[in-house]
């Protein structure tokens, strides 16, 4: 044994350990020759990867630092989060205590001691995360660099001369990392976007930085255009339930192309006999083709403003799939009896055919409810079933409501781009959009409820319980604003949440109230065990009525015909579920990340057109750096922390507010505001408090 793997074996065994180079040497009675051979061997331990060393420069394995695996997360103001694999507790890294790591880094981290319990920092750079980069080229000499657009990637990529790709000043491109010369990314320009600033360019960098599917390959399009070349057969009919001659409608927005879901509703007896007929996409798409392949990798369908990026290709999503009107189509159906106490006494699910009577658009549907004499004299055979469906929406809301389902208010902006303008129109919730959400909630928890009692290999929606802590967080800012929580944080129920907001139905708290509560609460997932879904109060659930647009949707179809057929071949997708699983969460917060920044661009975009004007909104952000604020088409903005009025500010983070002498702003405080200015870089609106 030589002497560095002495000194190793030293360390292991505990001797030396989280001991630093000088206590090490003093240890030994080593000189100062002696002693820089041992910090020597110490650091080439360490980049061989055999110990790690803190910042305060201790030396150890991973097991003594007690060092665990992640992901650092960035941010553009320098300190990060270090995300574990384990799923045990994220920890707050600050900028000292990076280790030069970068957004998206795999790393190993440990708490440090003697500061916060959340506190940690990075102990070593297992493998870099980012191998692409979008950004503004910026040329220097006869080399230059790219600065990336995401701002949680601190550090710019150097571009050596010859590498450009024939990139300009100010354009935007994509650089592909090739190496790191210590912590300076070195890449190469892979494709230019064009200039920095035009609204197209800014939006195709976005889809190029979330690595979206923008092109279908040319076999899953060729494979497309046969399965929706197929006629529908007498072959196809066997063991599918003829709904042809009920009278089955559709009711969608009024631009919506790709049509998954249809309705069918009847009262008799004091039961409401509802059927939910969606598309059977998994007729067309085969388990392990090229279309099911690319659908796994895409996940869900994406939409923008001015284009969709759908999972399916436009001659499945919007032809042989889509329930079109007066068109034959193949569908699985969810069939349910509920009783006037609103319980589903009755349910199964079959392999189908239905004929739609009508495509039906919300404004339609709520014109026919609310009476409109034009409307209704249009469609005179929907008017029984749009009452009947209206009576059956209250009935289901106050079952759920009793339920202790949380009704969290939350909007999402309407932007509209025609004609090469951008549009934010306040979006109406109407009764026929309750009532489309009631009916799809009701069969994803029918099938769900089903398939569990078969003990089936599945495929579940969960929302699970807030954390303790969190919890607790949020008891506390009820109990400081004057209300009583009225739970145990350890064992929050939807019904503690949901009687909250119920005991402030009216009061000036209540927007308030709802905002923290949501910021409570965890994120919905899929997963292939059951833990409920706490937003809806419900014990099982599951996403099932739209499989055009969304994977999971289509793998549990195919689960639920297997099961109707051959109840033991379903043990096949025991471990694809699995996959299925984490592969459908990662699309699915890729997606939303994705439409929540081109949704940011073309907000800021439009507002540009809107410097100057004032409007009543909401701060719906509280921050040690400044306020959000959302005006009523839910365009929100920030408020610069220095564009406040003169004070001394102080920042409450369980109250949600920013506190000073002479003024105080909480989260939910109505505002007058003006918009001051938009920052395109950040996608960001800034407004000024009048």
């Amino acid at each position: 044994m030589n002497a560095k793997q002495a000194l190793l074996q030293k360390i292991k065994d505990g001797s030396f350990a989280l001991m630093t180079d000088e206590e090490i040497s003093r240890a030994l009675k080593l000189g100062k020759r002696e002693s820089v051979a041992v910090r020597d061997m110490l650091r080439s331990l360490c980049n061989e990867g055999e110990l790690l060393c803190d910042s305060h420069s201790r030396f150890g394995t991973s097991e003594q630092f007690g060092a665990l695996r992640g992901r650092f997360s960035g941010n553009e103001r320098g300190f990060g989060f270090f995300l574990p694999d384990d799923g045990s507790g994220d920890l707050f890294i600050p900028p000292r205590a990076t280790e030069g790591a970068l957004h998206g880094d795999l790393v190993l981290a440990c708490p440090v001691s003697g500061r916060s319990d959340d506190e940690g920092e990075i102990l070593a750079i297992l493998e870099r995360g980012t191998k692409e980069l979008v950004g503004t080229y910026v040329r220097e000499g006869r080399a230059g660099h790219l600065v990336p657009d995401d701002r949680r990637f601190q550090a710019e990529v150097y571009i050596p001369s010859g590498k450009s790709n024939g990139a300009k000043q100010g354009q935007k491109a994509v650089a592909r990392i090739k190496s790191f010369e210590g912590r300076t990314p070195v890449g190469e320009i892979s494709e230019v976007l064009g200039q920095a600033g035009e609204l197209f360019v800014e939006e195709t960098s976005i889809l190029r930085a979330h690595s979206l599917r923008e092109e279908f390959p040319p076999a899953v399009l060729s494979e497309g255009q046969r399965q929706a070349g197929r006629p529908i057969t007498e072959k196809d009919l066997i063991g599918r339930e003829d709904l042809r001659g009920e009278l089955v409608i559709t009711v969608d927005g009024e631009d919506t192309r790709d049509i998954d879901d249809a309705i069918s509703l009847t009262k008799r007896g004091g039961k409401y006999f509802l059927g939910v007929h969606i598309a059977d996409v998994s007729h067309y798409v085969g388990r392990g083709s090229a279309l099911d392949e690319e659908a796994f990798l895409r996940g869900t369908s994406v939409y923008f403003p001015d284009r969709v990026l759908p999972m399916l290709p436009p001659s499945l999503s919007n032809g042989i799939c889509s329930l079109n009107e007066g068109e034959d189509r193949l569908t699985l159906s969810c069939l349910m009896t509920v009783d006037e106490r609103g319980k589903v006494t009755s349910r199964r699910v079959c392999p189908s055919v239905i004929r739609s009577r009508r495509r039906m658009t919300y404004t339609e549907v709520t014109a026919i409810a609310e009476g409109d004499g034009k409307t209704c004299a249009k469609y005179p055979e929907l008017a029984e079933l749009v009452k009947t469906a209206v009576g059956l929406t209250k009935l289901l809301k106050k079952v759920r409501r009793e339920l202790g389902s949380v009704a969290l208010d939350v909007r999402e902006a309407k932007i509209l781009y025609e004609d090469g303008k951008i549009s934010i129109p306040e979006a109406p919730r109407t009764i026929s959009h309750e009532m489309i959400e009631q009916f799809m909630v009701l069969a994803n928890e029918t099938v769900a409820e089903l398939m569990t009692e078969r003990h089936a290999p599945f495929l579940y929606r969960i929302h699970e319980q807030p954390s303790a802590e969190k919890a607790e967080a949020f008891a506390a800012f009820l109990k400081e604003s004057g209300i009583e929580a009225g739970f145990d944080p350890a064992r929050v129920t939807p019904r503690d949440y949901a009687n909250v907001l119920s005991r402030l139905e009216g009061s000036p708290l209540y927007s308030l109230v709802n905002r923290v509560m949501l910021r409570s609460m965890m994120k919905a997932r899929y997963s292939p065990e059951n833990t409920g879904h706490f937003g809806l109060a419900s014990q099982c659930y599951c996403h099932f009525t739209s499989p055009i647009r969304r994977y999971p949707d289509l793998c549990i179809h195919r689960i639920i015909k297997e099961a109707l057929v051959r109840p033991a071949g379903v043990e096949r997708f025991a471990s694809f579920v699995q996959e299925a699983a984490v592969r459908s969460s990662e699309t699915e917060r890729n997606a939303a990340d994705a439409e929540r920044d081109v949704d940011a661009l073309y907000i800021a975009t439009y507002m540009q057109e809107h410097i100057g004007e004032e409007y009543d909104g909401v701060i719906s952000g509280v921050t040690s750096y400044g306020l959000y604020a959302e005006l009523p088409n839910t365009v929100e903005g920030f408020v610069p922390v220095e564009s406040l009025p003169d004070d001394r500010y102080e920042y409450f983070e369980t109250q949600h507010s920013l506190r000073g002498f002479a003024h105080q702003y909480t989260l939910g405080e109505r505002i007058r505001v003006r918009v001051a200015g938009v920052d395109q870089g950040a996608r960001r609106t800034i407004f000024e408090i009048l």
